[in-house]
């Protein structure tokens, strides 16, 4: 058999080997270090048999799934120390996230610190044991008996879930530990050097609040102590840059138990959010963008028509009027469609670009929400764009370049991620492929590299997503370009074409920031609430030394509002160092000062947060310095 990897190198075997094998053959450094492969691009366990040619591809820590493999062992082996620990502890599931792992458990009281801790010292007599990590299949009647005599009931639940298919029920044993799994894992547990149990919180079973409240834990993992440190450390900073610590101390928004998921936007948090809703609009009339605005509640006929009644249906809010029923909106598409239908339309109006920021609703489990990063209402900043076949790849480029823009503005680096066709998808395949080498080919073209997520598009396309990076090395998905032949068909779209027949237009489905709110929680998180003075909802903070010298500033604030600058007067009662700290606490880009020396020399004292005193300035000078920093939205 002939095994072809990722370098294109092609090594010829005589007789089935197993991945661990195939990779001790190719080199045992790389196996020393592998946590997984890719067999034909699918992720696979080291054990697994390999007999037929195929593309092989170890994956190590450094690799997404590699770090998840790590990741998912390492919740195997929390969950073993806890078993030994609190034997009528009931199982439930444990897997591998992006910020390390999860487990939850059934469990009579939640688990204290004092719990993680014991468990945290029982993980690492278990890693000193260094089990060999097994995997074995049984029926599902032996797979049921087995949890059955085990008294895991949840693990019951989930093999009668498969049972019907009849196929194999998978399991990994570690020591005296078994576990219902479908891996990959690790082949043994001694690179799992380093690890924390990070928090513990409720969550319930199957994420349903009519089921049972579990206790899960959360953890990471590392091969390397000093790697688990640097990460420690991360999350500490994380911490104090908190979207929802800030929003609270610099007054930009709040959540509200009469509308959990409903975030509450202030009067300083409202100019931070116009500011960025003006750039967007700025910049979409730039690119050839027509806003619209459409209604937030349609009849269902329209929400079974575009196929969100049956994909995504449990996320809508309904209600009904007039005894029809209606859905408050979760996306903006069918809205955009109608819009298009209004006229028909010629060959020479597309593209047609339309813009909208559009206030949608989701219905979001209340364990899921996260101040203003996921909530149960936001504004998403949508854009239809309507064209024809022969336009989809310079549209694609369009889009690509407006992202790159916006992000480049706020000092965002990104990669690109190329999501196909999933299982629960409308339409022909043919449809797809021809939407999947557009999306391809337009990045391509444009010198992009991209990480291609198989199944992960949307139920009528696929599409391209945008992570960007921010200044903490997390990644967060808010771009994303869709291509769409499937509404244009459903909703019987057309266009008279230049031979004067009618023709089916494509559709692009598109966001920049996502969200609005959402993109305000990163940027705080990254900016740690110092926004950059374009943004920064109080640009300069005014103190006098004095009361006397408050005239003086009220005069200098008069200037300042003239061109627009956004500017407070502290006036209080207060010592000048008080003020200064006080203006240094709400993150304010520039402070100005006045005292008996300035207003005889008509001058400002200028303190700025990168660079604290800077001395004295004439107000046109300043105002000449901040004016340009606003206009070219210096970072």
């Amino acid at each position: 058999m002939k095994i072809t990897l990722k370098d294109g190198t092609v090594n010829e075997y005589s007789s089935p080997m197993t991945a661990a094998d195939i990779t001790k053959e190719i080199s045992m450094g790389l196996y020393r270090n592998a946590c997984c492969c890719k067999i034909n691009g699918e992720v696979k366990d080291l054990r697994t048999e390999v007999a037929d040619d195929c593309t092989f591809e170890v994956l190590t820590f450094d690799d997404e799934d590699g770090k998840k493999t790590f990741n998912h062992t390492a919740s195997h082996i929390m969950a073993q120390a806890v078993k030994r620990l609190y034997p009528d502890v009931k199982l439930t599931i444990g897997p591998a996230i992006d910020s390390g792992f999860y487990y939850d458990f059934d469990v009579e009281e939640a688990f204290t610190p004092e719990n993680l801790a014991a468990i945290e010292k029982e993980m690492k007599n278990i890693v000193k044991e260094n089990f060999d990590i097994e995997k074995f299949e049984l029926s599902p009647a032996e797979a049921i008996k087995l949890m059955e005599e085990k008294n895991e009931p949840y693990k019951v639940e989930l093999i009668n879930e498969h049972a019907e298919k009849g196929e194999p029920i998978s399991f990994y044993k570690q020591g005296e530990f078994t576990e219902l799994c479908a891996g990959p894992h690790l082949m043994d547990m001694k690179v799992v050097k380093a690890f924390k149990l990070t928090n513990c919180t409720g969550a319930y079973w199957r994420g349903d609040a009519k089921n049972k409240m579990l206790c899960r834990v959360y953890g990471t993992a590392f091969p390397k102590a000093a790697m688990l440190e640097e990460h420690l450390q991360m999350l500490e900073e994380a911490k104090k840059r908190d979207h929802r610590k800030i929003g609270k101390e610099l007054e930009l928004f709040t959540i509200m138990e009469e509308g959990p998921g409903f975030p509450f936007f202030l009067p300083k948090g409202m100019i931070l959010k116009n500011t960025l809703v003006d750039y967007w609009r700025e910049i979409h009339r730039e690119a050839g963008y027509d806003e619209i605005q459409t209604p937030m509640m349609l009849n269902r006929a329209l929400w079974e028509r575009s196929g969100h009644w049956d994909h995504y249906k449990e996320n809508m809010y309904t209600t009904v009027i007039d005894e029809t029923d209606f859905a408050v909106k979760p996306m903006n598409c069918p809205g955009g469609i109608l819009v298009y239908k209004t006229k028909m339309h010629s060959y020479k109006d597309l593209p047609l670009r339309m813009g909208e920021l559009g206030l949608v609703h989701r219905h979001e489990l209340s364990g899921a929400l996260h101040g203003l990063m996921r909530v149960r209402c936001f504004t998403q900043d949508d854009a239809h764009i309507f064209m024809t076949r022969e336009q989809i790849k310079d549209e694609i480029k369009g889009v690509v370049s407006l992202i790159n823009k916006v992000y480049s503005t706020f000092g965002f680096e990104y990669h690109i991620e190329l999501s196909t066709q999933p299982e629960d998808s409308m339409g022909a395949k043919e449809d797809w492929d021809i939407a999947t080498d557009a999306l391809r080919d337009a990045i391509t073209e444009l010198g992009y590299d991209y990480e291609v997520n198989e199944g992960d598009g949307a139920f009528y396309g696929p599409k391209l997503d945008f992570h960007l990076t921010d200044c903490l090395g997390r990644t967060w998905q808010c771009g994303t370009i869709q291509l769409d032949f499937q509404l244009p068909e459903r909703f019987e779209l057309e266009y008279v074409g230049a031979d004067g027949a009618k023709h089916r237009p494509i559709m692009i489905h598109r966001v920049v920031f996502g969200s609005i709110e959402r993109f305000i929680g990163i940027l705080t998180e990254h900016f740690a609430g110092a926004y950059p003075t374009w943004l920064a909802p109080v640009q300069v903070k005014l103190l006098p030394i004095a009361d006397r010298h408050l005239d003086y500033l009220y005069d200098v604030k008069k200037a300042l509002e003239t061109k627009g600058i956004r500017c407070e007067i502290d006036d209080r009662s207060e010592k000048i160092g008080f003020k200064i700290r006080s203006a240094q606490l709400e993150k304010v880009p520039y402070m100005i000062l006045a005292g008996d020396k300035d207003i005889e020399a008509n001058t400002i004292s200028v303190r700025s947060r990168k660079n604290g005193d800077e001395g004295a300035a004439t107000l046109d000078e300043f105002l000449a310095r901040i004016i340009e920093e606003v206009e070219t939205k210096s970072l």
